[in-house]
């Protein structure tokens, strides 16, 4: 597929931020807040934008790690020394990882995240004429935002969470839209959190649907990555969130 995208730079109150922005070829359907790993901004991310933009959504990815010193290039060197078959080269990266990835666990980080995404938000909203339907899509790092996000901002008409754990300090009460969330089986340390996550969203009004992919583990969508890309499910999982965005943003 050819890109349909560029890069460009958004001014927040929170500093000016990259981002991929991809438009469809004619008049949007809706515009999508795309949440990237937590290997940034990088490559993977910019396709996914393009593939929604070819199914008729205007979609723009902030990159909220450059900031804090996780650029697109380091991570996707992060990314690879993760995914490295060698278990010492893995092991002997794990002081690196902590080191970068520090500062994104912080809840100081957390609340400038949000306030940005909300600030995304409002770009995508204004390039419409009128109050454009919203939804976001998050994977990992960006699915637990994604679900931050559906729960901070009103106008958010679905939120789309691969294998993210709800951040603590966001209230499902909260949610406007509807939300529908990928999970794979073997990923024990997101999945384990569905069972509570079902129960307190079941005391709300939220319409949510949970997908669990048998024998799947984590990253199951990212197909950069060999060691845990899964065709079936990432393909069923492409066809599922296109009919709720049918469904949340119709044409």
């Amino acid at each position: 597929m050819s890109a349909m995208g560029q890069h460009i730079e958004i001014d927040t109150t929170g500093g000016t931020i990259n981002a991929y922005r991809a438009d469809p070829e004619g008049a949007p359907l809706g515009g999508i807040v795309l949440i990237h790993e937590l290997w940034g901004l990088v490559e993977h991310i910019a396709d996914v934008a393009d593939r929604f933009a070819a199914e008729g959504y205007l979609v723009v990815a902030p990159d909220l790690l450059s900031n804090i010193g996780i650029t697109p290039e380091v991570g996707a060197e992060l990314a690879a020394l993760r995914s490295h078959p060698d278990p010492k080269v893995r092991a002997d990266a794990q002081p690196a990882f902590r080191e970068k990835l520090s500062a994104a666990h912080s809840p100081d980080y957390a609340q400038w995240a949000i306030s940005v995404l909300q600030q995304v938000t409002d770009y995508v909203s204004a390039q419409f004429d009128e109050e454009g339907d919203l939804a976001t899509v998050g994977f990992c790092f960006g699915g637990t935002y994604a679900w931050a996000l559906g729960a901070a901002d009103a106008r958010i008409r679905l939120a789309v969470p691969f294998y993210g754990i709800p951040p603590e300090h966001s209230s499902f009460a909260d949610i406007q839209g509807s939300v529908l969330a990928f999970f794979g089986e073997t990923d024990e340390r997101v999945t384990s959190t569905l069972p509570a996550t079902s129960a307190a969203l079941a005391e709300t009004d939220v319409d949510f649907t949970s997908v669990v992919y048998p024998g799947v583990g984590h990253a199951f969508f990212n197909d950069t990555n060999p060691a845990t890309y899964d065709a079936d499910a990432a393909n069923d999982a492409w066809a599922q969130t296109l009919i709720a965005l049918g469904r949340a943003i119709p044409s």
